[in-house]
């Protein structure tokens, strides 16, 4: 058994998982029009191939760019481009951006897929494959992963890591993907180790997910990998965190100005690896996700495989509506969320949780938040070790310069 490390802090938090496990892994029907940002992933935005007017079909490039850092954009389903045109999207400003829309015929007509055998590929054709699929990080981030997997090559990997941490409260998508769909996930993972040869493989799961657990360990027997072991981590956040799973896992840290590839280390959500499996196995690129669609203000919540493009106001729909007047939405869970701003905004590469919750739970007013009284008890928790009450004095006096000599960018 490998010895687990402790981080520094972190908290015991309110998991708010239950509410959303309930109802397995839902199909979420096809909506009228499907909103395609640009933009789904960190880096430059991609550029539309398409005119309005076109016909498209169900895994055809709507929209790719040159850029290193970038992922292509599917159609999730065929139909008619109707615009190209600016609208909400996910994003904290709460600002529009481009997105293509797309009307929806009903036939789900594909193009005919591109299945290989990973087998018979070198590890750059199979990163090309992944590129090609327009295949980003999913616990969030939305990084590319091709350039990822490139970069880490090109360092050497010792250790993968397959994060199914889910650390963060409310969110249980990779929970119940773990659960549902582990045998892809594994498999995935193998794709991975065949691209950079790690020495070690670790499968992460929090100790508070046992079925998902009990489903990835014989999902391993069916599908074994070599060197590979399912970990099970203690439940506190953060320690989902890139740099916090490490130190947990090896006792080591991260140095500072670094990266995890730096010293030998490459983390893939679990998400992304069985998006990995499906471009392999079957030639389908990202055109769908699962998403936790929960809160103390949805009449049902759960968790839906969902067509990227379909507006959020489809999805509170299909779980019954509004428990009380229509309130707060937040993509993301409770800690790292952020506030969006109605829900017309499309479902992204990124959107892993909409927390949807009532005004008295998240209250419209913004700008307030208690005063600091120095109490210490944020550099207790902190998992980088920093001093946050320093950090928020001299960022609310406008001092930066003493706020990174403070470790503002650890």
């Amino acid at each position: 058994m490998l010895k687990l490390h402790r981080i520094h802090g972190g908290l015991r938090l309110d998991g708010h998982k239950a509410e959303s496990l309930q109802r397995g892994l839902q199909q979420a029907s096809l909506p009228e029009r499907l909103f395609l940002p640009l933009r789904q992933h960190i880096g430059d935005p991609d550029k539309p191939v398409v005119k309005v007017g076109d016909r498209v079909l169900q895994g055809q490039v709507i929209a790719a760019g040159s850029s290193p850092i970038c992922a292509a954009v599917h159609a999730p389903t065929s139909g008619k481009i109707s615009a190209i045109e600016s609208h909400r999207v996910a994003h904290p400003s709460g600002q529009p951006d481009t997105c293509i829309v797309i009307d929806v015929d009903g036939e789900d007509q594909a193009l005919e897929p591109d299945i290989i055998d990973p087998d018979s590929l070198a590890p750059e054709a199979l990163i090309e494959r992944i590129r090609g699929a327009g295949i980003v990080g999913l616990g969030g981030a939305a990084f590319p992963t091709s350039p990822k997997l490139l970069r880490g090559k090109a360092h050497g990997i010792e250790t993968l890591i397959v994060n199914g941490v889910e650390c963060e409260p409310y969110i249980t998508c990779d929970d119940t993907l773990m659960r549902y769909r582990a045998a892809e996930v594994v498999r995935g993972s193998g794709y991975l180790q065949q691209i950079l040869s790690p020495r070690t493989t670790y499968i992460c799961i929090e100790d508070n997910k046992p079925e998902a657990i009990a489903a990835m360990k014989q999902a391993l027997v069916q599908h074994p990998l070599p060197d590979t072991e399912i970990v099970s981590i203690p439940t506190i956040y953060p320690s989902g965190g890139e740099k916090q799973l490490i130190q947990i896992l090896t006792g080591k840290e991260v140095p500072h100005g670094q990266l995890a590839f730096d010293i030998g280390f490459l983390s893939q959500n679990v998400g992304t690896c069985a998006a990995i499996t499906q471009a392999f196995e079957k030639g389908r690129p990202l055109i769908s996700r699962v998403v936790t669609l929960t809160g103390d203000n949805i009449t049902q919540p759960g968790n839906w495989e969902v067509r990227l493009g379909t507006p959020i106001s489809h999805l509170i729909e299909l779980a019954g509506g509004y428990r009380h007047e229509a309130g707060q939405l937040v993509m993301g869970g409770s800690m790292m969320g952020f506030a969006l701003s109605g829900s017309d905004v499309p479902i992204v590469k990124g959107s892993n949780c909409i927390l949807v919750m009532r005004e008295e739970t998240i209250p419209k007013a913004t700008g307030y938040h208690d005063e600091c009284i120095r109490c210490g008890k944020c550099t207790e928790v902190c998992p980088a070790r920093l001093l946050p009450q320093q950090l928020y004095w001299h960022a609310r006096a406008q001092a930066y310069e003493r706020t990174q000599e403070f470790h503002l960018f650890d």
